[in-house]
């Protein structure tokens, strides 16, 4: 699946990935392929994303997260 992280100033990440897991706001969650569309809010956590260069994490300030057609947006507020 597809994966953007973007911030009011900056485009973070930008790559095809394995998993996504986000902290959100009713409690964290994973996405992986093909995963069922949808749309939450995050708050304050770090964002995990396992793609075939190994695991990253990126601390978000809040945001929004969108899984649709096997891509994932992070609109994060800040990073």
């Amino acid at each position: 699946m597809f994966l953007e992280i973007i911030t009011p100033d900056k485009k973070v990440f930008e790559g095809e990935v394995d998993s996504v897991s986000v902290p959100g706001s009713k409690g964290s969650f994973q996405m992986l392929n093909n995963h069922a569309s949808i749309i939450s809010t995050l708050i304050n956590g770090k964002v995990k994303v396992k793609g075939k260069n190994g695991e990253e994490t990126f601390d978000v300030k809040g945001g929004v997260v969108e899984m649709l057609n096997n891509k994932v947006i992070i609109l994060a507020e800040s990073i």
